[in-house]
């Protein structure tokens, strides 16, 4: 994907607060006791509730559309991730040795003079990133949001599930994050199809008893090869820089719901300030670039497809892309954390499930267990109600009542159980990166030439039409 990046010499942006490691202290009273003013925005001493603006994260006076070569901040640069979790510091107070475990945290209290000591400087693990994006709503919003949501699926919940649930335990997380920015040329190429004409002819067949009469609809269409050769920019496209979330699929715990929850408003973001984690635990990254390139190429094409559908509009009976070739001629990246209120609930043995909470937005997804028994039993009761009002429309209408119940039966049992089941486990619940991601196309160079005129054809639109399709679920 990024064959033209591989020779490129990598920039090393230093994003680095310029704070030094230790106490981060009051510019009033001298406290380290500092923490978020959710309510302001502001980072507020506990002491003498003096309140001070956190730098904002200031994007690079970049043109992306000529940004050439690869660009990484310094708290995204390789890591080595068995580096040790635990990073001692000083205590400039006392000259205790205080421990801070990265793997939760960047602050510890020094348990000899009770002093915060923050970490600021990014370290050989990647605990620290290059921004940040501070809570800007409270715990008890998100927990009514939650409530509301599990509240909604009280009918077919796990009756275990339902005794247990309780919000008390819902944590704050700034959970780990990359956003791109890249400078791209494409090139997509494939076959189209307009359609010209539709009609329906009716002829009878058989004899005697058996003589019936059969309407075929049919369409003429004129296929052309088309290619669209173009230039694009993407600005904040954002993927999840922990191995384990980004497994959106997994079998055993519902992941996908934390990135739906998406997006967060990257014009919000800070620079790095331990006292953002007050209050806070975070999860650190374990990914580095290399091990994000391809999934990031594939997201970027998925946006690429669709910010030329205007182009294809025409093509009414589908589009067939047979060859996507992205060429990179820039790219930067950034760590980031993103504030989430996560709640989880583990069934024993089985799923993790969580449902998740923006932490700006208030946005909210989320699984919960169900009941199966109880959902297959009302289910089975509606689909044998189904049967019967079907079966005896087919009769009514002289057509065979078994198999007007079969499929009434089917249609109720499964319509109410699928319908249910998505909406307590949202299973396909994802960020709609491809529509949502800021990008913008320019110096389009379409081509279509006619191929072949498709005649008399049944079939309604093209076979194999891929000009909606999703390649980077994250979710489904």
């Amino acid at each position: 994907m990024d064959k033209d990046l591989e020779q490129t010499e990598e920039i090393i942006v230093d994003t680095s607060s310029g704070l030094e490691d230790g106490q981060n202290k009051c510019e009033k009273c001298g406290s380290t006791e500092i923490s978020l003013n959710v309510d302001t925005g502001k980072l507020r001493c506990h002491w003498c509730r003096h309140e001070q603006d956190p730098p904002k994260f200031e994007k690079e006076a970049i043109d992306l559309t000529q940004l050439q070569g690869q660009i990484i901040g310094s708290g995204a640069s390789d890591a080595n991730f068995d580096e040790s979790d635990a990073i001692t510091l000083k205590c400039s107070s006392c000259a205790a040795e205080v421990i801070v475990d990265t793997s939760e945290s960047t602050q510890a209290r020094c348990h000899w003079c009770r002093n915060t000591l923050s970490l600021n400087n990014q370290v050989p693990n990647g605990a620290v990133p290059d921004k940040v994006i501070p809570f800007a709503t409270k715990k008890d919003a998100a927990r009514a949001e939650i409530e509301t949501f599990v509240n909604a699926r009280k009918s077919f919940a796990h009756p275990t599930f339902k005794k247990e649930f309780t919000t008390e335990n819902i944590m704050g997380v700034y959970m780990p994050y990359m956003v791109v920015d890249a400078n791209v040329k494409a090139k997509f190429s494939g076959e189209g199809e307009v359609l010209l004409r539709t009609w329906t002819e009716t002829r009878t067949v058989g004899s005697g008893d058996k003589k019936r009469t059969v309407t075929t609809r049919y369409y003429d269409a004129d296929r052309y090869n088309i290619s669209r050769d173009f230039d694009m920019t993407v600005e904040g496209l954002t993927i999840e820089s922990n191995s384990e979330k980004l497994q959106h699929s997994s079998s055993n715990r519902t992941n996908n719901v934390i990135n739906a929850i998406k997006p967060f408003d990257l014009e919000q973001s800070m620079r790095w300030d331990a006292n953002f984690m007050t209050g806070y635990t975070a999860q650190k990254r374990d990914t580095n670039v290399e091990d994000l390139r391809d999934l990031v190429g594939v997201k970027m094409t998925d946006v690429a497809r669709h910010q030329i559908r205007d182009t294809i509009r025409n093509y009414d009976r589908g589009v067939r892309w047979q060859n996507e070739n992205l060429d990179v001629i820039g790219k930067q990246w950034k760590a980031a954390y993103f504030p989430i209120w996560l709640y989880s609930y583990q069934q024993p043995n089985k799923n993790i499930h969580y449902v998740a909470v923006n932490g700006q937005s208030l946005k909210t997804m989320g699984s919960v267990p169900i009941n199966h028994q109880k959902l297959a039993l009302v289910s089975l009761f509606i689909g044998i109600v189904v049967a019967i009002l079907l079966g005896f429309g087919a009769l009514v209408a002289d057509l065979d009542f078994i198999l007007g119940a079969l499929a009434g039966f089917a249609l109720g049992f499964g319509a109410f159980y699928g319908g249910t089941y998505s909406k307590y486990r949202n299973r396909n619940a994802r960020y709609t990166h491809e529509n949502s991601t800021k990008a913008s196309v320019r110096n389009m160079r379409p081509m279509d030439s006619l191929k072949r005129k498709i005649r008399r054809t049944t079939s309604a639109g093209m076979s194999g039409d891929n000009s909606s399709a999703v390649n980077y679920r994250g979710g489904s």
